[in-house]
């Protein structure tokens, strides 16, 4: 039987162990790379009854030099969350999810793109802190907690007979600035 130095064998586990521990911990910094370094600026939500829907808003910034893209989102405050655009005056879930540009930021607002929370079990009122999980197309997630405000200005009619059940869309109005709360 042949068998090898105990240098070379040393020197090949030695080398498999780095390059495994390598790996897993890529692995591991890519799972959570993007939830690390996104971060939601003036988060709020729009009052509402329950049974009805209202929508998130902010600002994602994302500092990094590469794109993260939102996928989903889920809150206790609500039966259901989707993500949310608005075109042509019509309320749609968003296609793709939303895309926060490397070293950029993009607005979710009225008359915009949005997170909707749909099927609330019960009333959010003025002042209420709501928390959210955004999930991210590489895994990973953003919990936030935003207040919620009392806003008429975006003249959003989430419970009208504009509402299109086989589509998801909804007829909105026009948008307005929330940033007085």
């Amino acid at each position: 039987m042949r068998t090898r130095p105990r240098p070379y064998t040393r020197a090949l586990a030695t080398a498999s162990a780095l390059a495994l521990a390598a790996t897993l911990s890529s692995c591991a910094s890519g799972a959570s790379e993007s939830a690390d370094s996104l971060t939601l600026i003036d988060p709020w939500v729009k009052t509402a009854a329950a049974d009805g829907m209202t929508a998130v808003f902010g600002t994602l910034e994302n500092p990094t030099d590469a794109d993260v893209t939102v996928t989903g989102a889920s809150s206790d405050a609500a039966g259901m969350v989707e993500l949310h655009e608005v075109v042509d005056g019509t309320m749609q879930e968003k296609d793709g999810g939303f895309t926060v540009p490397a070293g950029g930021e993009l607005s979710l607002e009225p008359g915009g793109l949005h997170l909707m929370l749909m099927a609330l079990p019960e009333d959010i009122l003025a002042g209420e802190e709501i928390t959210v999980t955004l999930e991210l197309a590489d895994g990973s997630t953003l919990e936030f907690t935003a207040p919620a405000k009392d806003f008429d200005g975006g003249n959003e009619d989430y419970e009208g007979d504009s509402m299109d059940a086989d589509h998801g869309e909804m007829d909105m109005g026009s948008s307005a600035d929330p940033s007085d709360g």
